[in-house]
């Protein structure tokens, strides 16, 4: 009863309280967190939750919307439904229908269909175009028919390719998200949608990474999502964010202060050298893969990018002994040009 009188306020309220906060994170991550959590750790679900607002104040221009969601109890109702096992997009649509309080106000399923694809990027996944947004790198997913399950089970599956993967990649300690910005030159895009997790590009020049380690971590048992996807993209942040690596730690603090990211995206944990193979990674080979050769073959093009590059031990020793003695050279040779006039003036003006 709590739950539901928490969950019934206006879904255009920018502001939410505790009880409100902790409600939504139950109802769609299925958790059991209390007031209690939320007086000991205020920022628990920050993240999650500044993407759950953008997402429904996006959605509030939409044709029709007001006419089925009023509350976030609506939101919820909605995300309930998908998470049944036998639910389709048919019947989920045909049931908005039944809720829609005046019919001639919507004379065509667009607004049914957007209020979907809603709920599913809320609970799960982003689907659908975004009709008064732009996310960058993001490539739609549409959700036309069926179950969602299978939705999910294609779009991930075929980040698996064949069985020929037999080059074997070292994902290095030098591999982490802050040395593909600081050494290989990419600009890191946070992204909300996991699609586009690890995707390269902009002639790879950018690099998207999904952030949200909290939503993984409570959707570990969601068996919508492949055998071991969840797991294994935890690990993908452990490797980027190794949680011991106190450089890290702090670059990405910076990082989450200015983009509002999930902070538990630096305490995922640390991968071993031997969970640092890249056989380890089903879903996620390909684009490491590619993303470690991008990382390989960036050449420095800035004085801090050659000074932060140890990759190449004794290239790095050699440009910086040439640097060191050509900065020698010229200072030398500035002193014996002013040392030279110093001279050349003393012999005409001797007193």
């Amino acid at each position: 009863m709590e739950m539901s009188t928490s969950l019934d306020f206006d879904v255009r309220a920018v502001y939410l309280n505790d009880d409100t906060k902790y409600a939504i994170l139950n109802t769609i991550w299925s958790s059991t967190h209390t007031a209690r959590d939320f007086s000991n750790d205020p920022s628990i679900g920050d993240s999650y939750l500044r993407y759950y607002g953008d997402q429904c104040r996006n959605a509030l221009h939409s044709r029709g919307f007001n006419s089925i969601i009023k509350t976030h109890a609506d939101v919820a109702d909605i995300v309930n439904r998908l998470k049944h096992p036998i639910m389709t997009r048919e019947r989920l649509q045909e049931y908005l229908r039944t809720k829609v309080q005046h019919p001639s106000t919507i004379d065509d399923d667009e607004p049914l269909c957007y209020i979907i694809d809603l709920a599913v990027r809320l609970w799960l996944i982003d689907v659908g175009k975004i009709q008064h947004g732009f996310v960058p790198g993001q490539k739609p997913l549409l959700w036309k028919a069926g179950s969602l399950k299978d939705l999910v089970e294609d779009r991930f599956a075929g980040l698996v390719s064949g069985p020929s993967r037999v080059v074997t990649v070292k994902l290095d300690r030098l591999f982490t998200a802050r040395n593909l910005e600081r050494i290989a030159g990419l600009q890191i895009i946070w992204t909300d949608n996991i699609s586009d997790h690890l995707r390269l590009m902009v002639d790879d020049t950018r690099i998207a990474i999904y952030h949200h380690a909290s939503f993984l971590e409570h959707h570990e048992n969601n068996c919508i999502f492949p055998a071991g996807f969840i797991e294994e993209t935890l690990r993908t942040i452990s490797l980027l964010f190794p949680q011991y690596d106190k450089e890290s730690r702090k670059w990405f603090k910076a990082q989450q202060l200015k983009f509002s990211l999930d902070k538990k995206t630096s305490t995922s944990g640390h991968l071993t050298t031997e969970e640092r193979q890249i056989e380890n990674f089903v879903f996620w080979y390909d684009r490491l893969s590619i993303l470690k050769k991008a990382f390989d073959e960036a050449e420095p093009s800035t004085l801090a990018q050659w000074w932060f590059d140890r990759r190449r031990r004794v290239q790095w020793y050699t440009f910086w002994l040439a640097a060191i003695v050509l900065t020698l050279t010229v200072l030398f040779g500035m002193v014996q040009c002013v040392e030279g006039g110093f001279q050349v003036y003393k012999a005409y003006y001797p007193s």
